[in-house]
């Protein structure tokens, strides 16, 4: 039997490179060997056993993009050697949730990388229906920033109307330059960047940021902003971010707080100003426009890129995540 190697978990921190047997496709899925896997908080928190859906031992890896090496019956849109990328979320499309249209939030969803195994390997197995066709011109490390930017679009989605807004962006994480990147695509009036670290502020402005700031307090924009996006799941900065609302103001909740963590809520300047405070988890229905939109995109997110380690250096790769330089770290 033909085996590969693979990053696996154990749910209480430990990391180990295991030789598994290469997986085999069944019927209406594809083999993808990955060209390049991206590392995401959520991959620290499974890393640790602190994320409740996980299932281990667990090969990591749910952003990435790579060729199909084999295809399994049925599969008719896809061939060996096509470069792809792979929504890694699985809804069942029945749940009460799925028929809504938040499939993201699917009662039964199965996650590759999570509860499935994931692209941390030379081979990983997908249903063919969550995978999609890339441009042979595109490189499997941009590819592999599809699954974030697919988080950022789910977004958009929630809380459009980013064309000729004053937006505020809190962190300049991955999540938060490439929202960056995003509301400078969308025609966005001003985008203003919250981040404390100076190069992750270089990177805001690169992309578009009307000014990069280390502080809430520095942008001096009180009662005149349209959409503030949370990056950062800092509760501090959540709160002094909402007090930059405007009338009909909308707040996107996409940093990840402590679950324990609350922030003050003021009813009257909700009720007053007609705000909205709005989540955005995960990719939504948005992953395959999100591979679209990453053709016109790729040039500019590809320097978000900043740390490529080969798959037998996972736990290295980990820590390199440590660093304020660090914005999206990859196995390639």
């Amino acid at each position: 039997m033909a085996t590969m190697q693979a990053v696996v978990l154990d749910g209480t921190g430990g990391i180990e490179v295991q030789e598994r047997p290469v997986p085999e496709p069944g019927p209406g899925e594809v083999v993808i060997a990955p060209g390049a896997t991206g590392i995401c908080g959520t991959d620290l928190h499974l890393r640790d056993g602190h994320y409740a859906a996980g299932r281990y031992p667990l090969v990591p890896g749910h952003e990435f993009a790579g060729h199909i090496t084999a295809v399994g019956a049925g599969v008719t849109t896809f061939a060996e050697g096509d470069l792809v990328a792979a929504d890694p979320n699985i809804s069942c499309g029945a749940c009460r949730l799925c028929r809504m249209g938040a499939v993201n939030l699917c009662d039964h969803v199965t996650a590759l990388g999570v509860n499935l195994p994931g692209s941390c390997a030379e081979y990983v197995v997908a249903p063919a229906s969550v995978v999609v066709p890339l441009p042979a011109s595109l490189d499997p490390g941009v590819g592999a920033l599809i699954e974030p930017l697919s988080c950022v679009l789910n977004a958009v989605e929630r809380a459009p109307g980013w064309q000729d807004a004053v937006m505020v962006i809190v962190g300049a994480g991955c999540i938060g330059l490439l929202a960056t990147a995003v509301a400078t695509h969308l025609g966005a009036a001003e985008v203003h960047v919250v981040e404390p670290h100076e190069l992750r502020q270089g990177s805001a402005r690169s992309l578009g940021a009307t000014s990069a700031v280390a502080a809430v307090a520095d942008l001096g924009l009180d009662d005149s902003v349209d959409v503030v996006l949370d990056a950062s799941g800092h509760p501090g900065a959540i709160t002094a971010a909402i007090s930059l609302l405007r009338k009909r103001g909308r707040m996107i909740q996409m940093g990840v707080a402590h679950p324990d963590t609350s922030i003050p809520v003021f009813p009257y300047a909700i009720y007053a100003k007609e705000l909205s405070y709005l989540g955005a988890n995960s990719c939504g229905r948005s992953f395959r426009p999100a591979a679209d939109l990453m053709v016109d995109l790729a040039d500019a997110v590809r320097p978000l890129i900043t740390h490529t380690f080969p798959l037998t250096a996972y736990a290295d790769a980990v820590a390199a995540m440590r660093a304020p330089e660090a914005v999206k770290v990859q196995i390639a």
